[in-house]
């Protein structure tokens, strides 16, 4: 069972590692939130035969559900999404999964920080800190690409603290609904939510798009591969594995966008980046120094 485990995780590493070029490709083709929405309008075309033939209960019954799904939706996938997929115009795929790594060190300094009965400690204040000074590395602006680098940078960034702040919102109340049930909803409201910024923005996003075989294939593959079948993988790992070595697979995950992003677009990976990665590993093992201490087996 270890074995078929350590397997499933990094197929999903390479799956979600190998979504970040495949997203630069479609955004030549796409604007970020016509882009973001129509793969989880496709996603949720998918998820919803899948759910019911899994015999899950899609029906809302009570406040708690409606909470989870549009808190879920509105931050997790649309919020997240399109400042994820903003971000990647300006920086590689690399740097923004990396940025990425963030997440496991956000979430519970946002978790402890809206929370009622707990405390952040000096040294979860030392870990954030850490993890920011890795996104700065990572940025490394320089004069010719400043705007570009660091517009691109505080967008992941800011993706991975929509990202953060929907784990904790949704798991502040307990739904009926499982993870399956939930997901369709999620990515309706999601999909919602990105359709009408992508009607609000300036300018037509839809006059503007392409339609080539390279930005279906985009679409197709987020929507499906890394969407439906990357979160069901996942949330079949996190039964069996549990939320610590989950969050873990943020720093499996940039050695496969890295790989897929200089096959598919020859992008380079730098220095700064592999630096920046350090401190953001650092600053997550600063904050998850409790759960790090209890996973070690001493003889």
């Amino acid at each position: 069972m270890a074995d078929r485990n350590t397997v499933l995780f990094l197929l999903l590493a390479a799956v979600w590692g190998s979504a970040f070029p495949v997203t630069r490709i479609g955004l030549d083709y796409l604007t970020p939130t016509l882009f973001a929405s129509l793969r989880f309008y496709l996603a949720t075309a998918v998820m919803v035969p899948l759910a019911l033939g899994l015999g899950r209960d899609l029906h809302l019954r009570t406040r708690a559900d409606a909470y989870y799904v549009v808190a879920g939706g509105l931050l997790t996938v649309g919020l997240h999404h399109a400042l994820l997929f903003a971000g990647q115009q300006y920086v590689t795929s690399a740097v923004a999964s990396v940025l990425l790594g963030l997440i496991p060190v956000v979430t519970p300094a946002l978790q402890r920080a809206v929370g009622t009965d707990e405390t952040i400690a000096a040294l979860d204040v030392v870990g954030v800190l850490v993890g920011f000074a890795g996104v700065i590395v990572i940025a490394n602006p320089d004069l010719a690409t400043f705007t570009e680098s660091v517009r691109g940078a505080a967008l992941v960034f800011g993706s991975a603290v929509a990202f953060a702040a929907g784990a904790v919102f949704t798991d502040r109340v307990s739904p009926t609904l499982d993870a399956v049930g939930a997901q369709p909803w999620m990515y309706l409201i999601g999909a919602v939510s990105l359709h009408l910024a992508t009607v609000l923005l300036p300018g037509s996003a839809v006059a503007s798009a392409t339609v080539e075989p390279r930005a279906i294939l985009a679409v197709g593959y987020m929507a499906v591969v890394a969407g439906v079948g990357g979160f069901t993988l996942y949330f079949v790992l996190l039964r069996e594995l549990g939320p610590f070595s989950m969050g873990l697979l943020e720093y499996v995950i940039p050695p496969f966008a890295a790989l897929t992003g200089y096959l598919l677009l020859q992008e380079p990976l730098s220095e700064t980046t592999l630096v920046g990665f350090a401190l953001v590993v650092v600053g997550f093992l600063v904050v998850k120094r409790r759960q790090v201490a209890d996973s070690v087996a001493f003889p």
